[in-house]
């Protein structure tokens, strides 16, 4: 291990006994009591040197004897330590390739706040190189969201959709304005081309199975598919067990989620179920939305829809990154001028055929009526931060700043 004081915080003393790394509420955190040779000491821990040479250092500074390991092992269970050589062959891979890891070094540094373990973060990044995730959709949301997921660094990102480009389709980090009049799909894929910060992986020998899509984004030009969206077509997903994440701007209204897993969370079908069940005349509505009407160009103004797109992808690499984002098993909804973001369940409906109701009428039987059993949007979050103050040394705690 070649320590390193994760660098994305900033330290600074508050007193002379106590040192606080970060400065917002979010991942601040102080650490003491700490003598004056103890805090010097910290500045060595910059990923240049193993334990052992740490070790002499420290013993250069009058350190006792197993300072220096309790301290390192201090500051990696409180998160603060990085191993500048960890993360395994595909992190190795990825610091080779030095003007990458340059592009990259913003989203590493993120990745450290919320990875505690020293080398995590950089795993993380390297893994994504490997996934594979497609975009249903390419317009002012679904380019965007591709190139954004591109520039982070997952591997292959794919852009489907019909069409020639026009005019509206046009944004800023999305479609450019020479791109008008070309096939929507390959203008899609070239944005997203340009924004990797490396080539994209060369595709497997034919005789070798790929890898499967790690999720699916349906992004659809047309606001009535994102407002009810169509569960249909959603059924090769749902019977190939693939995630899918929901998202669009329909009427000035930006939309985010559900994240689907299939059998697990509510999907759309269920979404219309439980509209049904509230509105009995939503099916006549839904229908007479879809019929051939002559198509508009949709209320979508560039600051929601890269406000969507930013809120989906960070959604959509969360997950990627293993985590369990807030978009799971809801909507997250904000409409313009107020931009206020709100989410609304979506449950499992006891009549849709995905089994989700099941799984969740299951899990909640087991705990004996539990309420951490039932999806709450924002729990496995939160059990994380109770886990992670549960597993901190004393000395250290969070800042209240």
């Amino acid at each position: 291990m070649h320590p390193l004081v994760k660098p994305a915080l900033r330290r600074g003393w508050r007193d002379l006994n106590t040192v606080q790394f970060g400065m917002t509420p979010a991942h601040a955190m102080t650490l003491g009591p700490m003598d004056t040779a103890t805090g010097s000491f910290l500045d060595l821990l910059n990923g240049a040197r193993g334990l052992e040479l740490l070790r002499e250092e420290g013993r250069r500074l009058d350190l006792p004897d197993g300072h220096v390991d309790v301290l390192v092992e201090r500051l990696s269970r409180a998160g603060l330590v990085d191993d500048a050589q960890g993360g395994g062959p595909a992190a190795r891979a990825l610091r080779e390739k030095q003007g990458v890891l340059d592009r990259l070094r913003p989203d590493l540094a993120s990745l450290s706040l919320i990875t505690p373990e020293p080398g995590g973060a950089i795993g993380r990044l390297a893994a994504r190189r490997a996934l594979r995730v497609r975009v249903d959709g390419a317009g002012r949301v679904g380019v965007t969201l591709a190139a954004l997921l591109s520039g982070a660094g997952v591997g292959e990102v794919d852009v489907r959709d019909v069409g020639r480009v026009q005019p509206w389709d046009v944004a800023p980090g999305g479609l450019p304005a020479e791109a008008v009049g070309e096939r929507r799909a390959e203008a899609a894929r070239r944005v997203v081309r340009r924004a990797a910060p490396d080539r994209p992986p060369r595709r497997p020998d034919p005789a070798v199975e790929e890898p499967g899509l790690a999720l699916v984004i349906i992004a659809p030009r047309d606001d009535v598919l994102v407002h009810a969206p169509d569960a249909r077509a959603a059924e090769p997903l749902m019977a190939s067990g693939t995630p899918h994440l929901y998202t669009g701007v329909v009427e000035g209204t930006g939309v985010v989620g559900p994240l689907v897993l299939p059998g697990g969370t509510g999907c759309a079908r269920c979404l219309h179920e439980h509209r049904t069940d509230r509105d009995p005349a939503w099916p006549r509505l839904i229908a007479q939305w879809r019929s051939g009407q002559a198509r508009r160009v949709g209320a979508c103004d560039l600051t929601l829809a890269a406000a969507v797109a930013g809120l989906a992808a960070a959604h959509a690499l969360a997950f990627l990154d293993g985590e369990s984002p807030a978009g799971t098993g809801a909507r997250w909804e904000a409409s313009v001028p107020v931009l206020h973001w709100h989410a609304r369940p979506v449950w499992p409906h006891p009549a849709c055929p995905c089994g989700a109701a099941e799984k969740a009428k299951g899990e909640h039987s087991s705990t004996n009526g539990d309420p951490h059993a039932t999806m709450v949007v924002q729990r496995p979050s939160a059990e994380r931060r109770e886990h992670a103050d549960a597993a901190r040394p004393t000395g250290t705690w969070r800042a209240h700043v």
